[in-house]
């Protein structure tokens, strides 16, 4: 059974290591953080914003942030999403986004969540996908390696309750 803890600066060198080339680095830091490859002191960067270690057992297993896009309260992006490697294609990549998303409703309150992702990085579009997530119709595009890379944007929002 999966759960969410808040981030510990020990848990650096663990999530860096799940990042094995510079491709994979790029689809799920976007380059913010730095070039690859990055150090725990860069990556002590998320220690600005909401950050999550997500454990199976006492062994952590991914790693996502929250933020308000534009200082909205009832409003949270997903960010700096990843999985360790040996758990991609189990279902625990889904088990993690429902966890975050009861925590955005539930405990957080937001109406709405919200995060980008590369299409070039189709297990993670579908993975979002089934959790819950859809498409918007607004794109971005970032420069990465040379290349384009197209992000879709992609939302979820709060059953009404009644």
């Amino acid at each position: 059974m999966l759960r969410l803890r808040p981030y510990k600066k020990d848990d650096a060198d663990t999530i860096i290591s799940w990042s094995r080339d510079e491709r994979a680095f790029y689809k799920w830091s976007a380059g913010v953080m730095g070039a690859y490859p990055i150090t725990a002191k860069e990556f002590a960067f998320v220690d600005s914003i909401m950050a999550f270690t997500v454990c199976d057992e006492d062994k952590a297993i991914g790693f996502f942030t929250f933020r308000n896009p534009g200082g909205r309260i009832d409003e949270l992006r997903i960010g700096f999403v990843i999985l360790d490697p040996e758990q991609r294609g189990s279902g625990k990549g889904k088990e993690m986004m429902k966890l975050a998303l009861k925590y955005a409703f539930e405990i957080y309150g937001a109406t709405k969540v919200t995060l980008g992702v590369f299409e070039n990085n189709e297990p993670a579009y579908f993975c979002y996908r089934s959790a819950g997530f859809t498409e918007l119709p607004e794109t971005d595009t970032y420069q990465v390696l040379g290349e384009e890379w197209k992000c879709i944007e992609m939302a979820i929002e709060r059953e009404p309750r009644g």
